[in-house]
């Protein structure tokens, strides 16, 4: 059985006892009837920021928006060699809500932003799953650009000539990867190939010297996935133990505790023994 599958028996018998939030993805076919979105990705990313009324600025909880979306969004908890060529991956193919899964072995929140935005992308304009198809590849990417940084807001923005203090400001409004907008410098027209080229290069060099270390998830909050551990929670305290689930599923318990990012080991308690020793 996929991972895919094993979540999804997991949130399905969840929501026998929690009742998760709507889905609310235009064009899902699980959910309640909504006109599709545009096939064109740029298009397609404006519409969803109208549908969802997101306005044209940044998107600070990325993660979090997309469970209150009723989305469902998890951290692979055992990657193996092929998923760790991953960033993630995602389906709208299981019965009750769209799945994304994030691989977060590297530990970027501007990479781990992205790979969301690109997943949701491919909910979005792919119906059927091609994995790997170059084209599929290329418009999750337009959608996940332009959903993250709309053209429109953030071209007067963006330097003409590479300027690295003036990126460095925009990665953390837009919360994006220099990466990132080095390539919307380049598809919106203001760097040639060869002012284009010079970036890269230093890109790199500062990242070989050991400049521009990796950003961690662990300091966003609003980008770690949180709606299976609360759905969770609010089981546990009508009843719903681990064991229970896992018995209901007929899988292990560490396994249950594994998918919902819950530790399966014992909590061990230290207590300090009041003193005796006499005051100074």
């Amino acid at each position: 059985m996929s991972f895919t599958e094993l979540l999804w028996e997991l949130v399905y018998e969840l929501e026998s006892h929690i009742r998760l939030p709507a889905v609310d993805l235009p064009g899902w076919d699980g959910g309640e009837t909504i006109p599709d979105l545009p096939t064109d990705p740029q298009q397609a990313a404006r519409a969803l920021r109208a549908c969802w009324g997101l306005g044209d600025g940044p998107i600070p909880h990325l993660v979090r928006l997309l469970e209150s979306r009723g989305i469902v969004v998890t951290v692979l908890p055992f990657p193996n060699e092929d998923s760790r060529k991953l960033d993630g991956f995602s389906t709208a193919r299981l019965p009750t809500r769209p799945v994304i899964v994030l691989n977060d072995e590297r530990d970027d929140v501007y990479r781990h932003r992205f790979s969301c935005a690109h997943e949701l992308g491919h909910l979005l304009l792919h119906s059927e799953a091609h994995p790997g198809d170059v084209q599929h590849e290329r418009q999750a990417d337009a959608f996940a650009a332009e959903f993250l940084t709309p053209a429109a807001r953030l071209t007067g923005s963006l330097p003409t000539r590479v300027d690295f203090t003036i990126l460095g400001r925009l990665q953390q409004t837009w919360g994006v990867s220099l990466d990132s907008l080095l390539v919307r410098c380049r598809e919106l027209g203001l760097h040639t190939e060869a002012v284009s080229g010079r970036a890269w290069r230093r890109l790199r060099a500062l990242r070989a010297q050991g400049l521009l270390p990796c950003t961690s998830v662990q300091g966003f909050p609003g980008e770690i996935p949180v709606l299976l551990q609360r759905a969770y929670e609010m089981a546990q305290r009508k009843g719903i133990t681990a064991q229970r689930l896992a018995d209901e599923l007929h899988w292990p318990a560490d396994m249950v505790l594994k998918l919902l990012a819950q530790d399966p080991r014992p909590d061990l308690y230290l207590g300090l023994a009041p003193s005796t020793a006499p005051a100074p």
